[in-house]
C-alpha cells in the first residue's frame, strides 16, 4: 500500500493513473484546497495542520511508504485547525517556513520519518517523466547560449540553500529574472521579447539542498509556449532532476519554433 500526498497541478492525476495501471494497492490524503480527488473512493480529505489525522490514515491502513506530487498553497498558520499532534508539530514547520518551501518539505518528510513512514521519490512510478542527458530538439544552443547557461548557473548557485529560486533567465550575459514565489509562469512573464530574433535562456535546476523525492522541478508544454511569447532561445533542466510533462508535444513545438531543449548531466 502506497500512500499518495497529493496538492494541485496535474502531475498527481499522471501519477494516479499510471499507479491504476501497475495495479499498486493505494490511497490518497488530498490536500488539494478544490478536493480534486473527492470522487476516488480511496482518497481521505485532509489539511496541513492535521498530522495526527493523516498519520492515523496511513498506519490504520497499514500504509508505510508516501509519495508527495502536485503543489500545497502555504497555510495561514494563525488559521489552521490544528489536531493534537499538529499542535505538537507545527512549530517546528513554522519555524523552517521561513526558510522557504523546500525547508517545510523536508521537516514534514522527517515528522513521517519520525512516524516510521517512508518518503519514495514522487516519480517512482513514472520514470519516463525525468529525461537523461542529452539535447533534445534539432536547434542546438549557440555559443552565446552556453554563455548565458554558465551565468545561469553561477545566478542559481549564489542563491540560498532554501530559497524559492529554482529558475533563472540569462539574456546576452544578463540576468533577466529570477524565479520568486509566484513560480516558473511569473518569472518568464517578466521577460520581455525583443523586437527580432530569439536570445536568453530560461535554465531550470533543483537547489542545492533540495530533497529531489518530493520537491522536482516542473516544466511542461505551457512553459515551453511562455519561453517563446518571451522570446526566449531555449531551455536547460538538470538530468533525472526535472519533472518534464508533454514530453513529445514541447519537444515538437520546440523543433517548430527552432528553439532548444538540453538537459545537462
Amino acid at each position: 500500500m502506497i500512500g499518495l500526498i497529493f496538492g494541485e497541478t496535474d502531475l498527481p492525476k499522471i501519477i494516479l493513473k499510471k499507479i491504476k495501471i501497475k495495479k499498486v494497492k493505494y490511497l490518497i490524503i488530498d490536500l488539494s484546497v478544490k478536493r480534486i480527488f473527492k470522487k476516488d473512493k480511496n482518497s481521505f480529505k485532509a489539511s496541513i495542520g492535521q498530522f495526527g489525522k493523516i498519520i492515523n490514515i496511513l498506519k490504520n491502513n497499514d500504509c508505510r511508504k508516501v509519495l508527495f506530487a502536485g503543489k500545497v498553497k502555504r497555510p495561514n498558520f494563525s488559521k489552521l485547525r490544528l489536531d493534537l499532534k499538529g499542535i505538537y508539530y507545527i512549530p517546528r514547520i513554522i519555524k523552517k517556513s521561513k526558510l522557504g518551501d523546500a525547508a517545510i518539505l523536508k521537516e514534514i518528510i522527517k515528522i513521517l520519518s519520525k512516524e516510521k513512514i517512508k518518503t519514495i521519490s514522487s516519480i517512482t512510478y513514472n520514470n519516463e517523466l525525468a529525461l537523461k542527458s542529452g539535447i533534445y530538439t534539432k536547434t542546438h544552443p549557440s555559443n552565446m547560449d552556453n554563455v548565458d547557461i554558465t551565468i545561469a548557473k553561477k545566478v542559481l548557485k549564489k542563491t540560498g540553500d532554501y530559497n524559492y529560486s529554482q529558475g533563472a533567465i540569462i539574456r546576452e550575459k544578463k540576468l533577466i529574472a529570477i524565479e520568486g514565489k509566484g513560480g516558473t509562469q511569473q518569472m518568464i512573464s517578466k521577460c520581455k521579447r525583443k523586437k527580432k530574433g530569439k536570445y536568453g535562456v530560461l535554465i531550470k535546476f533543483p537547489k542545492p539542498k533540495q530533497d529531489i523525492r518530493v520537491d522536482l522541478p516542473t516544466i511542461g508544454f505551457e512553459t515551453i509556449k511562455q519561453c517563446r511569447k518571451a522570446g526566449l532561445k531555449g531551455l536547460v533542466l538538470k538530468a533525472k532532476k526535472n519533472i518534464f510533462l508533454d514530453k513529445q508535444k514541447s519537444i515538437s513545438y520546440a523543433n517548430k519554433n527552432n528553439m532548444f531543449i538540453k538537459v545537462e548531466r
